[in-house]
């Protein structure tokens, strides 16, 4: 019960921080995080309308991340981890510096046990309409 609730706990708090992130990657100024996002991605070599397809993959997820059900927390942990990869490749690819580039990699590496421990036993629940439903035995005479 305890690791179920530090669970939902660490989700809500993700969301939020995922959320926070979206919001920025919308900003067309300076953001907290430094210079505005268009010129970031620009300077990735992206281009800068990039950020709100990013955004927008972060605000979905931060959603899905707070809805209490196993398969929704499982996309949202694995539309992370893709955005992720992309980001820790981007950084590395650009030699940020560490400074700039140290979340990337713990939030990829926090988004992937997420993803692992809310992956569906049957890959057939996570696209029914019960979602986490275990079909019943057919009784054998």
């Amino acid at each position: 019960m305890w690791r179920q609730r530090l669970l939902i706990g660490l989700c809500l708090l993700l969301a939020l921080e995922f959320a926070v992130g979206a919001v920025t990657k919308f900003w067309p100024g300076p953001t907290f995080f430094g210079p505005a996002y268009s010129v970031k991605f620009a300077n990735w070599g992206y281009p800068s309308w990039f950020r709100f397809v990013i955004g927008a993959g972060e605000l979905v997820a931060a959603v899905l991340l707070v809805i209490p059900r196993r398969r929704f927390r499982f996309l949202a942990s694995a539309l992370l981890v893709v955005i992720l990869v992309g980001a820790v490749l981007t950084h590395i690819i650009s030699q940020d510096s560490l400074m700039n580039s140290i979340s990337a990699p713990i939030h990829l590496t926090i988004m992937a046990a997420i993803a692992w421990a809310s992956r569906p036993e049957e890959w057939s629940e996570l696209w029914s309409p019960r979602g986490s439903e275990k079909p019943k035995a057919a009784a054998h005479p």
